[in-house]
């Protein structure tokens, strides 16, 4: 008897406990649902993906087939050969003759001292270039045809042309060939502003020497500056998109395009640590390139414009910041407005935040230079910038890079010097011990003006390339790498040589 009541003790209290404990979790399972149910319910999405699901282009589950795009564009895509011939230059790199103390001859002198030949073997290179008119306009890199001798042109019917160039723009690495023929297939320009992260886009090119090859990716950044223009301008123009489409050696100068074989891009560049792909390349966005091929076809070369604002390449530290008193640097930061600069006299100053190029929001500094790139000087254009937290708009003039709104001329590489050259008279290089030379007679308005070179000074090399002419001075300037020269030479009378670095500016 007092078994049983035991047991129906212990029933009665698992029964009250195991009731409890649904209660509880019951009621916990409410408490929770009434909290927290809103993070996720069934038929409400985000508000970033509105209009995605409703859209049939953009359903994720939906094919995409590129076969139009590539069987459109493939034909105007062209294989370009270029050919740099065989040189001979002589240096005059001069040592010190360690036997001149004991014997003090000449012959000594002759084998430490004379010039000497070195010779440039001939060079062969292979790239991409573009057709944007059935008479034969070619768009690609300044890097593919820079230099050459020879430009060869190949369609994707095998047929063979030689190509002329037109003009070339290191600052955006952009050049324009022409090859003799009517009736040729062309790509349509798209709007590269246009261009979404995310986007499927087509690289099309001839790369490693293969014939014309198709990639696929996708845009996978905006406005990306990756300071490869640098090495062949000093006026660096860089606003590329970056896509993951492979993109190999070769690939220079091709298009890229988006699904419905639209030109977006010229492809330029690769980030990798080998030189072929690795994941990342770069197009120069197509409503640059329409700039610049309209101003190397009318005027012979790029009239760019200047905003004259310079800004932090790697925009501001938080020390920085909270040095100026910046909460958030939605913008670009104004370092400097030199004075003539169109930014100057609009008014704007040291401290600024550029926040918007004619209404269209810029947030980086080459978002800011692409805005600006599409310009010629004498445009009139507003600029939106925050100065002590009020926004203020305001109009600007853009200038050339001399600071005035003129057209740029398409001078050679002698007259962007801006003086009066001439052979040295024989009897000068004779008394100055030297084979030869260019006389700089009078310093005007242009490149030289910069260097501080006086008149009278007596150019004898270039890189250590001897000149002994007028036209030797302009070849070796032509064939000279990279922004920046070193010429060397006498002032006719007095002991000593002389360097002075010269800035080309990228033939600007």
């Amino acid at each position: 008897m007092k078994v049983n009541m035991n047991v129906k003790n212990i029933l009665t209290i698992v029964g009250i406990s195991a009731s409890t404990a649904l209660a509880s979790v019951f009621g916990y399972s409410k408490l929770m649902q009434n909290s927290y149910g809103d993070i996720q319910q069934a038929g409400r999405i985000p508000a970033n993906y509105a209009g995605f699901f409703g859209n049939s282009g953009n359903n994720g589950a939906a094919n995409v087939d590129f076969t139009n795009a590539a069987t459109t564009a493939t034909p105007a895509v062209v294989h370009i050969k270029t050919k740099i011939k065989a040189k001979q230059i002589t240096n005059n790199n001069h040592q010190k003759n360690p036997f001149g103390d004991m014997f003090g001859g000449d012959m000594f002198d002759q084998f430490f001292n004379g010039p000497r030949v070195q010779t440039i073997p001939e060079q062969r290179a292979s790239g991409s270039g573009v057709l944007i008119s059935e008479d034969g306009l070619i768009v690609t890199n300044n890097h593919v045809v820079d230099g050459a001798d020879e430009i060869a042109i190949t369609l994707t019917n095998k047929k063979t042309y030689k190509a002329t160039l037109v003009g070339a723009d290191p600052s955006s690495d952009l050049a324009v060939v022409k090859i003799e023929a009517k009736g040729l297939p062309y790509l349509i320009y798209g709007n590269s502003d246009e261009a979404k992260l995310g986007q499927w886009v087509l690289a099309i090119g001839y790369p490693l020497n293969l014939d014309v090859t198709v990639t696929a990716g996708i845009v996978s950044a905006k406005s990306r500056s990756i300071n490869i223009n640098e090495k062949q301008s000093s006026t660096p123009v860089e606003s590329f998109i970056q896509t993951d489409a492979a993109v190999n050696p070769g690939n220079s100068g091709g298009a890229l395009i988006n699904t419905t074989g639209e030109l977006i891009g010229i492809n330029s560049a690769i980030a990798s640590p080998t030189g072929s792909y690795a994941g990342y390349s770069y197009a120069i966005p197509v409503n640059i390139v329409k700039k610049v091929v309209n101003d190397i076809v009318k005027f012979g070369t790029v009239q760019r414009a200047f905003l004259g604002i310079s800004y932090p390449k790697e925009g501001l530290s938080d020390e920085e910041k909270a040095k100026q008193g910046i909460k958030d640097l939605d913008g670009v930061y104004v370092l400097e407005t030199p004075v003539g600069g169109a930014a100057n006299a609009a008014g704007i100053k040291k401290g600024d935040v550029v926040t918007k190029i004619n209404g269209n929001k810029v947030t980086t500094g080459p978002e800011m230079v692409e805005q600006v790139a599409r310009y010629k000087p004498g445009d009139k254009i507003s600029i939106t910038y925050l100065r002590e937290g009020k926004e203020n708009t305001v109009n600007v003039t853009l200038k050339n890079r001399v600071g005035n709104t003129d057209v740029v001329k398409n001078q050679g590489v002698l007259e962007n010097l801006g003086a009066d050259l001439e052979n040295v008279d024989k009897k000068v290089a004779a008394a100055n011990e030297i084979s030869g030379g260019v006389l700089v007679k009078k310093i005007k308005e242009g490149l030289l003006k910069a260097t501080k070179m006086q008149d009278g000074f007596v150019i004898t090399s270039v890189n250590e390339q001897e000149v002994k002419t007028v036209d030797e001075l302009k070849e070796a300037l032509k064939l000279a790498k990279g922004s920046t020269v070193r010429l060397m030479g006498i002032y006719p009378g007095f002991q000593g040589t002389y360097a002075y670095p010269l800035n080309l500016g990228g033939g600007e």
